[in-house]
């Protein structure tokens, strides 16, 4: 089963601006880091699961070469993963599972 990909409009702003300063310091960083995301994201449109869940509902996964985690919820009635957050490892963990 396929799951669709839903970003709620804080993990969407926090993509584009880590783009966005990956971009500023290095074109290729840039693409790089979209790739990472792309990589992680397709996983999770076959096999939400497979990654942990870390604190009540919300399951988390750390990208590879970058200091960010994707944050995420499964909503299995409708089939989709809500992307709650594309957090840096540097902000204020308290702040991870906020809405």
């Amino acid at each position: 089963m396929t799951y669709s990909i839903i970003y709620r409009l804080k993990a969407q702003s926090e993509y584009y601006a880590a783009i966005e300063w990956y971009r500023i310091h290095s074109e290729r960083a840039a693409i790089n880091f979209e790739i990472a995301i792309n990589d992680k994201i397709n996983i999770l449109r076959t096999n939400p699961e497979y990654f942990r869940k870390t604190y009540k509902q919300f399951h988390e996964v750390a990208l590879n070469k970058y200091p960010y985690s994707i944050i995420y919820l499964i909503d299995d009635k409708n089939n989709s993963v809500i992307i709650a957050s594309i957090f840096h490892h540097k902000r204020n963990p308290k702040r991870k599972y906020r809405n």
